[in-house]
Order: structure tokens, then sequence, then C-alpha cells
């Protein structure tokens, strides 16, 4: 890894109040309650678990917005599920009281060099494969943050000399203030979360926090050919590590996917068809983790872990094949940009499930990639409407599209029309909530519902 960025600052004096109170909220909680301080925990709802922190000496606010206790706290940890424009968030500001996220605490009471990565689609395929490629190595190493183990709940869990690979979403981003990891990797960036951030700029802004407080002796790993970030000003004196496709005349990119190889520093690492991800997307995926972890693993366990990394639950991951039917679980492909990658994945033949909740944008760049690979489109969800409204010049070119109540509905269609070759993709390019907790529980519905076609 470079070399590690100044002292960090202690966190903000107590007492706290955490609000939200999900899975990093509790985690926040647990962290600053075991280090014997007064924290207050608030939340707006009920979620699994939080009841559980009075147990250990927090205070527990359920069913409350929290604005009366944000009148005892001086500092206060707001979970990345809280709006920036919650009652408790906007009290704590009038009253000038420092606002940080769960990640911010977390990295400032953490001696571990980390290996942050964010971007639109793909951050949690390259967070995990960079937690195989230092293992590969045989280093020590934790992963963290937005796939699912709260980066708060590793203080004191784990060696000093672990890299800790961190997930970072823009919620996440957008709640820290002097946050500097050492390797820094923005993988690309699509209109997404619009619904929260208002608009594409401040979008963009909360992902390039990631390298606002870099130094010079870290590495801000980039896509050097993403349209979006072609002439930004990525912040932050880090020293610029690109990963490029097809780079043009004049392009200065370590890591490059070029026809059918993926080259480092200017030597061929392995061939693309070596990769055990799916689809052309994680070529690009993988170009990035290379440029990451050439900062300090050799290129061989590079290489090796590349082609023994299989990719992650919920991201088109093979449920099953039946009759000659592949059947694959893209529930994490949450927007249109990661849809539009899921079917680009396959030939012609894809039966695709599309619709969930809408989140600010819309799904007109999905009709190319639905005119190019589907044999027909099943629509569920909140998002029906305006997905069938969108997507009519695929319905004008002839694919088949079917409204459907449930999930369930549309996989049992989808089986019914689709033959021998064929690919049933769920791929809603939309988030879940208007029927399912979570981007997993609606994956793990689908491979419940494919499990009962056999």
């Amino acid at each position: 890894m470079p070399g590690r960025s100044p002292q960090r600052p202690p966190p903000p004096g107590g007492p706290y109040l955490v609000v939200g109170l999900a899975r990093s909220g509790q985690a926040a909680a647990r962290l600053l309650a075991a280090r014997g301080e007064r924290v207050i925990g608030a939340d707006s709802g009920s979620p699994a678990g939080a009841a559980g922190l009075a147990d250990i000496g927090v205070e527990v606010l359920l069913d409350v917005d929290g604005t009366q206790a944000a009148q005892r706290a001086r500092c206060v940890i707001k979970s990345p599920g809280v709006r920036p424009d919650a009652p408790a968030i906007v009290a704590a500001r009038e009253r000038g009281l420092p606002v940080i996220g769960e990640l911010e605490l977390a990295w400032r009471l953490l001696p571990n060099a980390i290996c942050a990565v964010t971007g639109t689609n793909g951050k949690t395929t390259v967070a995990e494969l960079l937690g195989h490629v230092w293992r590969t190595a045989g280093e020590p190493v934790a992963v963290a943050g937005n796939v699912g183990t709260p980066l708060a709940s590793l203080v004191g869990e784990v060696s000093a000399d672990a890299t800790i690979v961190c997930e970072a979403s823009s919620f996440q981003l957008e709640d820290t203030d002097a946050f500097a990891p050492q390797c820094a990797a923005l993988l690309n960036v699509a209109p997404d979360h619009l619904d929260r951030h208002g608009s594409l700029d401040r979008y963009l802004a909360a992902k390039l926090r990631i390298f606002r407080n870099q130094g010079n002796d870290d590495a801000c790993v980039y896509n050097g050919s993403d349209p979006a970030l072609r002439g930004v000003d990525l912040g932050g004196c880090g020293r610029r590590v690109a990963f490029c496709r097809e780079p043009g005349a004049g392009q200065d990119c370590q890591a490059v996917v070029v026809g059918p190889l993926l080259e480092l520093w200017g030597e061929p690492l392995l061939a693309v068809d070596e990769l055990a991800l799916l689809g052309p997307h994680n070529a690009d995926n993988a170009a990035a983790a290379a440029a990451a972890a050439a900062m300090g693993i050799e290129r061989e366990a590079i290489a090796a872990a590349l082609r023994g990394f299989g990719g992650v639950p919920h991201r088109l991951e093979r449920v099953a094949e039946l009759d000659g039917v592949l059947y694959v679980n893209d529930s994490k492909a949450t927007n249109v940009a990661a849809a539009g990658a899921a079917l680009r994945s396959f030939e012609r033949g894809v039966h695709v499930i599309l619709g969930g909740s809408v989140k600010g944008a819309g799904f007109d760049e999905l009709a190319e990639p639905v005119i190019e690979r589907c044999a027909g489109a099943y629509l569920i969800g909140a998002a029906a409407e305006r997905i069938e409204a969108d997507l009519a010049p695929a319905w004008e070119a002839g694919i088949a599209r079917r409204r459907c109540e449930t999930l369930a509905e549309a996989v049992v269609l989808a089986a019914e029309a689709a033959r021998r070759g064929d690919v049933v993709l769920l791929a809603p390019a939309c988030a879940s909530f208007d029927a399912y907790r979570d981007f997993e529980a609606r994956g793990e519905h689908f491979r419940e519902l494919v499990e009962g076609l056999r």
C-alpha cells in the first residue's frame, strides 16, 4: 500500500447522538459505548436489533425523529440511510454540532491502511475482488463498508498490519470530513440516487470526496475511459493511477483492457477470457482491481486472484440451469447502467425482469440493450408503468412485454416463455423498497422461486 496519510484526527467529543439505528448505526453506537462514551441512539422506526443496544448502556429512542435528543449531544453520527434534511440532522447543524458518518468515525479510530472503493456500479465486486487478491497473496486483509460489514465493527478487531478494503457509497462519502484512504478507487459514474442527491453534479461531488483529502503518497485510482470523469478535477493530491478500456492516443493508463488482454503497467497480465467473472464490464472491474492492488501486491498474485474469483451474491449470480435455460440473479443491478451491463453480458434470448421502486432517473437508456439482447421483458413493481413508457422503442421493435403483479408471476411467465439456450435474468434497474427490505431479500426470493421450478 502507499505510504500512510497524516495522523488521523480523533473523533469530536461526546455525548454522541447516533441517528439511524440500522446496521451501520448500531455498529457506531456499539463502538462508542465500548469506549465508555455516553451514547444516545434514535431512529424514526424500530430496526431489528436496535432495542438491544440498551443492554450495553446506549439510551435508545425508537419511533422518534431525534430532534429533542440533539439538544443533549455534542456530536452527531449520521447513518448513511438518513437524509441530510432529516429533522435531527437539521437541528444539530443549526446548533453548530459536528455531524459525521459511521465511515468517518471508524476511519479515525483505525490504525490500518485503507483501500476505499466507490462508483455507481461494480464497487461490491471490486471490493470483494481486492480482498481475494490480498488473501491470494497471503497478506492480512479485511473487507468492510457498504458490502455488509460496517467499518466500525472492525475497530479493535483486526490486526494493525491488515489492509482494510472498504466499499464506500455516495451516502457514506457525503458524511465524511477528514477521510483520507491510502488508496481510493472511483470505478464509474452514472445517474443514480438522484432522489437523494438532487442532481448528477451533486452525486458526483459526493463520490469525489473519496479523493479530497489524499496526500502525495496516496493512490487515486480512476476510470480513464469514463466520459463522466473526462475533464473533471478529481481533487486531493493523490498520485493519479488510471485504468482504461481501449485507450486513445495520448492516454496514460496503468491498467488497460486492450482487445483480448488485460495489461498492467505496460505488460500483459492475463487474457480477458481467463476471468471467472461474467460480462465485459467485469473486465473493467478487473482492471480497476489490478490497478489498485498493484500498489502493494505482486502481479503474479493479482493474476492468480483474477482467474479464481467467481463473483459475489446477487451480482450476475448463476442460480440454476433448468432444461437448458440459465437463471441469473443480478438483484444488485439497482440502476439503469448496471441493468444495461447485465443485459450485455449475454447474447440474444434474454428474458429480463425489470422494476421495483423508482430512484429518480428515467429508463430510456435501457431501450438499446433490451432491443439488442432480449426475447422478452417482465415488468414489476412501482416503476413498471414508467419503464413501459420509457422503453416504447423496444416494444415497437417487437420485444414482447408483460406487466406482472409480483416477482413470482414474472419468474413463472419468463420460465414458460424461455427456450433452451435462453437466459432468465433478474436485473431490475430499480431499488427494491416497494416490495422488499433490500436487494438481498429480493435476490434471495428470486433464488427460492427458481428452485421452485425444479
